[in-house]
């Protein structure tokens, strides 16, 4: 059977849904959809109905035609099992069939015909697969968005911490610049004293204008000026009086907003208060390795390359000048190499990646590789994970199991093996996995799938059958994962100022990852 187009055709020849499979032009299948209604004669159950050069199968549903159009050699009883499946989908995924809530589910729809028919050819699938199919979740992708979202989260703690320790220092300092603008009052005696003892009798309800502050004891009060020193305003019979000076006007108004949040006083105070300390850190330190492993599928160890960087990214001029203290770990194998701006020599007597040039300063903003190293081995014993794969070929079908074995050293993390696969219109059959599984019709690729490799599962097996194959069909199998532990035991001591030896705070990030792992 060849289908060249799968449709949902509402019954007064409107398209609503259309999957084109054959390679023709899209004026031609326009052309084959829009002459269906005229063909129609009396209402069936499912009919087919043929023309010149095709073969139209359609099938009414409620007011829709579920139609396929095939070659006129097609098979009529596959071109009817193929409808029968297709009528079956639409309901498990638009319950409504009125037209508007077809086209709103067009992907959807499209997306499961995909999954039905192959290149014009029937799949051999259930309802319940194909249902399966569109909703399998990617392991690698949960983990990312939670990941992701976790950073969020941190980065918005971390700015509302930041943000009330900011609201408090504004709040306390102006609080205290208002004291500046208090005239002391003269006692009996011709001394000074604390005007705030008239200014609470004054907030208590005085007559002067009825003006209430609210509390003022957790006000500290300014101290008394001493003898002889020339006092803020020339004080008064009548106790602490409010001019209209810039002094007073502040001060009311700190009064007045005493315990709120307000914009325009904060704007207004100096520039020290004004900074807003970065969610970042200034200094930030990214290690990383890759991996280049290629292994015999009859075993053995053809090609084990690593290389690492550890790269360097400055935020702001004030932290540029700075020493990063390494550690390099005993693997006398292993290929150092600096940046030519760093001082070599220091670096291979202290361990201490710092400039040249004893004023300069690391670009910012611009990620620098400070450090490279570079290790290759036929070592077999530094492989940390092996594939083996047995193809067992018989008359009718082909039993391949495949087998890992990860190193002790390792604790591996989204562990994906790769396995080619002849063409297949179906999905393989899988007697036994460690872990999960999916088929990538596409591709003809089968993923097995192991989120996390630890002492718990060192070692695990999948079997599943396929029809009768060539042995190689099943090579250069791919295998991706990614660790938090090294090879090369690189890692970063601290971080210092150049020139006064200090700590500088920092974040570091450290990650082994794939960049080509085979069995061939």
């Amino acid at each position: 059977m060849v289908v060249l187009a799968a449709s949902i055709v509402s019954k007064h020849g409107k398209v609503l849904v259309s999957r084109q499979f054959a390679n023709i032009s899209r004026v031609r299948i326009e052309g084959l959809l829009a002459a269906f209604p005229k063909l129609i004669v009396g209402e069936k159950q499912h009919t087919y109905v043929e023309a010149e050069n095709v073969r139209y199968v359609y099938q009414p549903l409620e007011s829709l035609y579920i139609l396929l159009v095939t070659n006129k050699q097609s098979n009529i009883l596959e071109d009817l099992e193929t409808l029968r499946l297709f009528s079956k989908i639409i309901p498990e995924f638009c319950p409504s069939l009125e037209e508007e809530a077809i086209s709103s589910l067009a992907f959807e729809l499209i997306f499961a015909i995909d999954e039905l028919i192959s290149m014009g050819h029937k799949d051999s699938v259930t309802i319940a697969q194909v249902k399966q199919y569109l909703e399998m979740e990617s392991h690698e992708e949960k983990l990312h968005k939670l990941v992701v979202q976790s950073k969020i989260d941190e980065a918005k703690d971390v700015m509302m911490r930041k943000a009330s320790a900011i609201d408090k220092n504004k709040m306390e300092k102006l609080r205290s610049d208002s004291m500046n603008y208090v005239p002391a009052s003269a006692n009996g005696s011709g001394r000074y004293s604390n005007g705030f003892q008239d200014a609470k009798s004054f907030g208590n309800g005085s007559s002067d204008g009825g003006l209430r502050f609210g509390s003022l004891d957790s006000i500290a009060p300014p101290k008394p000026a001493a003898r002889g020193s020339t006092p803020l305003s020339t004080p008064s019979n009548g106790g602490m009086k409010l001019g209209k000076g810039q002094g007073t006007k502040q001060l009311l108004e700190s009064l007045k907003a005493e315990g709120e949040v307000i914009l325009e006083e904060v704007q207004s105070l100096p520039g020290p208060l004004r900074t807003v300390a970065s969610p970042t850190e200034p200094v930030a330190i990214s290690i990383e390795e890759k991996l280049t492993v290629t292994l015999k599928k009859d075993g053995g160890l053809e090609n084990f390359e690593l290389q690492g960087t550890m790269t360097l990214i400055v935020q702001d001029n004030e932290h540029a000048q700075i020493c990063l203290q390494v550690e390099t770990g005993a693997n006398d194998k292993v290929q150092l190499k600096t940046h030519p701006r760093i001082d070599k020599d220091r670096f291979l007597k202290e361990k201490i990646l710092g400039l040249k040039n004893a004023g300069a300063s690391f670009p910012i903003g611009t990620p620098l590789e400070v450090l490279k190293w570079r290790l290759q081995s036929q070592d077999e014993s530094l492989v940390p994970l092996n594939i083996n794969c047995w193809p067992s070929v018989s008359r009718n079908e082909c039993l391949v199991n495949i087998e890992y074995e990860a190193s002790r050293a390792f604790e591996l993390k989204n562990v994906i093996v790769s396995i080619p696969l002849p063409a297949l219109r179906d999905a393989p059959t899988v007697n036994q996995v460690d872990g999960d599984w999916r088929y990538d019709s596409r591709k003809s690729i089968l993923e097995w799938n192991i989120l996390l490799i630890d002492n718990s599962n060192r070692s695990g097996s999948m079997e599943f059958v396929v029809p009768t194959s060539d042995p190689s069909a099943f090579f250069p199998i791919d295998v991706k994962f990614c660790a938090s532990k090294f090879f090369c035991n690189v890692k970063l001591s601290g971080v210092c100022d150049a020139q006064n030896g200090t700590n500088t705070r920092h974040n570091s990030e450290t990650q082994l990852v794939v960049d080509s792992y085979q069995v061939v």
